[in-house]
C-alpha cells in the first residue's frame, strides 16, 4: 500500500534569500486572497478550479511575480478553503469567507528541487538554496525514516515562517508491504469523549484530563497577553498557540499508538470510530478543541493502523450512548449521567463510555455482516468477544 508522511525541517537561509522568501510568501497569500474575492459575487461562491483558473490566472500573473505553479497552488488552496466554508453553510453553520494571513507557500517538483540535505526553491526573483538543519542525533527520527530514506520519495512541500525561522514541511510517500492481518474480522470499538478522550471496547481508558488542563492553562496565558494589546503580546499569543498545538499533538500520538497497539494485541482487523461529521452538534459541551482533537486522533490512528494492515472505519453513532450493549434495550434514561450507564431492562451497569465503545464496534459488525465474505465475527472485549448472541469466548483464530 502507499504510505504518506510529512516531515517538518528547519531551514538555514541567508539573509538576502530570506527577503526573497518573505516576498514570495506575501505574494502567494495575496494570490490566494485574490481568488477568494473573485470566487464570491455576493450570493454565489464559485468552487470549480477550472472556472477560477480561467477567471484569475492571467490577472494573478500580471499582479505578481510568482512562478506559474505558485499561482495554481494558491488557487487550489483558495478553492479548498472555499469548499470548507460552503460545506458549513450547507449545514447552516456560521462561517466567514477565508482570508489567508499565516505565512506559508506551496512547492512541488516544478518550482523546487529536493535533495537529502537541502532544497532549491523558486522565488519572485530566481531560485534560492536552503539547507536542512537536522537534530544532532538523527537516528530514528522522521528525518532519517522518511526524508533521507531511499524508500520514500519526496512529492512536494509547504514553506512556513514562524518564530523567526523558516520551516519546510516536506511531503513524502512510499509503497510498503502491509503485514498480513488475521481475516477474522474482529472489531475494536472506540468511543470519544470530553472526559475520556478515547475508550476502547477492551476496557482501556485514555483520560482527557491532560488535554483539558493544558487548554485551560493556555487560555489563561492568551487572556493575560491579550490584555496588553502590544505587538509583543500578539506575537507571544501566536507562540503560545503553537506550543499548545505541539503539546496536544504529542498527546494524541501517544493515544493513537495505544489504540493501534490495543487492536494488534487483541487480534483485531478493524478499528471502529463514530462518524465525526457534525460531532459538535451531537455532543453537548464539546469545544472546538475537542472536535479538532477527535479528528486529529482519528487521522493518526488511520495512517498508523493502515500501515499495519488494520482497517479504520467510521460508523453512524445513533443511539450508541443509549443502547445496552448486553441486551440491546435502547432508552435515553439508560444513561443516567455522563459516566454511568444502567439498563432499565436487564439491569446491566457499567461506565457509559465503555458501553458506547462496545456499541460502536457492534455497529460496524452489523454494517458488514451479510457482505461478500469477511464479515466481522464480533467485538473484542477484555474478557471475550461480544456478538449478537452475547459474550462468547475468544476464538483461537483471533488469539495473539
Amino acid at each position: 500500500m502507499e504510505v504518506r508522511r510529512t516531515v517538518p525541517v528547519k531551514l538555514d537561509v541567508d539573509e538576502s534569500d530570506a527577503d526573497l522568501l518573505h516576498e514570495t510568501i506575501q505574494q502567494f497569500l495575496d494570490a490566494a486572497n485574490y481568488v477568494v474575492d473573485a470566487a464570491y459575487d455576493g450570493e454565489w461562491v464559485e468552487t470549480r478550479k477550472s472556472v477560477l483558473q480561467e477567471e484569475t490566472y492571467s490577472d494573478v500573473r500580471e499582479r505578481t511575480e510568482l512562478h506559474s505553479n505558485h499561482v495554481q497552488s494558491a488557487r487550489d488552496r483558495a478553492v479548498d478553503a472555499l469548499k470548507s466554508v460552503v460545506a458549513k453553510w450547507s449545514n447552516e453553520e456560521s462561517a466567514s469567507l477565508p482570508t489567508f494571513t499565516t505565512p506559508f507557500c506551496e512547492y512541488n517538483h516544478r518550482n523546487a528541487t529536493f535533495y537529502d540535505d537541502h532544497a532549491t526553491l523558486s522565488t519572485v526573483d530566481g531560485r534560492v538554496t536552503v539547507g536542512y538543519q537536522f537534530p544532532d542525533d538523527d537516528r530514528d527520527t522522521p528525518h532519517s525514516q522518511y526524508l533521507t530514506s531511499e524508500d520514500f520519495e519526496t512529492t512536494g512541500a509547504t514553506l512556513h515562517y514562524r518564530e523567526g525561522s523558516f520551516f519546510l514541511h516536506v511531503r513524502t510517500k512510499a509503497d510498503v508491504d502491509v503485514p498480513d492481518r488475521p481475516e477474522n474480522g474482529t472489531v475494536l470499538g472506540v468511543d470519544l469523549g470530553v472526559e475520556n478522550i478515547a475508550v476502547t471496547s477492551t476496557g482501556t481508558f485514555w483520560s482527557a484530563d491532560e488535554l483539558n488542563h493544558w487548554h485551560r492553562e493556555y487560555e489563561k496565558r492568551r487572556g493575560s497577553l491579550g490584555q496588553c494589546g502590544t505587538r509583543w503580546a500578539h506575537e507571544n499569543i501566536q507562540s503560545v498557540g503553537r506550543t499548545e498545538t505541539g503539546r496536544f499533538e504529542q498527546l494524541l500520538h501517544r493515544v493513537a499508538n495505544g489504540i493501534v497497539d490495543e487492536a494488534l494485541e487483541n487480534g483485531c482487523s478493524y478499528i471502529a470510530f463514530e462518524d465525526l461529521t457534525n460531532i459538535r452538534n451531537r455532543m453537548g459541551g464539546l469545544k472546538k478543541l475537542h472536535e479538532w482533537a477527535f479528528r486529529r486522533l482519528y487521522s493518526y490512528v488511520e495512517y498508523k493502523g493502515e500501515a499495519l494492515g488494520l482497517s479504520i472505519q467510521q460508523v453512524n453513532p445513533q443511539y450508541t450512548s443509549q443502547r445496552c450493549s448486553t441486551c440491546g434495550f435502547t432508552h435515553k434514561q439508560n444513561r443516567s449521567s455522563q459516566d454511568s450507564f444502567c439498563c432499565r431492562d436487564c439491569g446491566y451497569e457499567n461506565h457509559a463510555d465503555y458501553n458506547a465503545a462496545k456499541n460502536i464496534g457492534l455497529k460496524l459488525r452489523r454494517n458488514q455482516t451479510g457482505g461478500g465474505g469477511g464479515a466481522p465475527v464480533g467485538v473484542r472485549l477484555n474478557n471475550g468477544m461480544l456478538t449478537t448472541n452475547g459474550v462468547v469466548p475468544v476464538p483461537d483464530s483471533v488469539r495473539v
